[in-house]
């Protein structure tokens, strides 16, 4: 593990605990855990930035996977056949990710995150309404969510990772008709086999930094099974707003950092 100072490790660890409950709220904790470690951390190179976040992210998302299973309406078959297909697409995003640097993360996270603000805007009944049922169980939208979120979110979420919850909510509630927190519960069983296959790529590269992942870890479970708990209890009108607000925060801040 590099050498830290305490102050550093505490901001590191508080943003693991924010970034876990975001994270299973409405997911993108990522977009908080990724940038705080590029700062905090400017000395280590992008692969293991993007390791060890996947070793932090992977804790915080089970936890909250298992909160969510026991309370929430999951559809545990259709959930781990697209995961299935993200746990490849994440493994070979992480193969190419070796190459990427920590010049090039900032840029793309904040395009990625103004597509997101845009989206939602533009749509201010998503994901209010509970799904249909009879869409949901339609073959070809089964088969849509299976290739495009599976394959190719957990390839987004091999190759950079932050935002791949969000993004998994998103299209999980347009392609199967999900209201924001049935998504949100989906999509933790989606995100767990994404951040798996991800992890083992970069375990085999060794670029995770194992000691400080494993503290971070300790925060972000806290916060994660916090949140998940928090959004069944409030619904899919908090959850957007949660939504709104992360995406416009961290929009304005990586701008601040990218332009100053």
């Amino acid at each position: 593990m590099p050498d830290i100072s305490l102050t550093t490790l505490v901001v590191l660890c508080l943003a693991a605990a924010v970034a876990g409950w975001i994270d299973a709220v409405v997911g993108g904790g990522g977009l908080l855990l990724l940038p705080a470690l590029l700062l905090g951390l400017p000395q280590v190179p992008a692969a293991h930035i993007l390791g060890t976040n996947k070793g932090v992210a992977i804790v915080g998302t089970s936890g909250a996977a298992v909160t969510y299973l026991r309370k929430a309406p999951v559809k545990v078959g259709t959930a781990v056949r697209i995961g299935l297909a993200a746990l490849a697409g994440s493994m070979t995003g992480a193969f190419f990710a070796a190459g990427i640097s920590s010049d090039v993360l900032r840029p793309v996270i904040m395009v990625v995150l103004l597509a997101v603000a845009g989206f939602v805007l533009l749509r201010p009944s998503f994901g209010r309404a509970a799904g249909d049922t009879k869409v949901l169980v339609t073959r070809a939208r089964t088969v849509t969510a299976i290739v495009l979120v599976g394959g190719g979110i957990g390839f987004y979420d091999g190759l950079f990772g932050p935002g791949t919850g969000t993004f998994l909510v998103l299209a999980l509630t347009a392609v199967l008709h999900l209201d924001l927190v049935t998504a949100s519960a989906n999509a933790k069983i989606v995100n767990v086999c994404t951040n798996a296959g991800a992890l083992a790529m970069f375990a085999y590269q060794g670029t995770v930094l194992w000691q400080l992942a494993a503290l971070m870890a300790v925060f972000n479970l806290a916060g994660a099974m916090a949140g998940a708990r928090m959004a069944l209890r409030k619904g899919s009108e908090f959850v957007r707003g949660v939504l709104l607000v992360v995406v416009f925060s961290l929009v304005a801040k990586l701008a601040f950092d990218q332009w100053t």
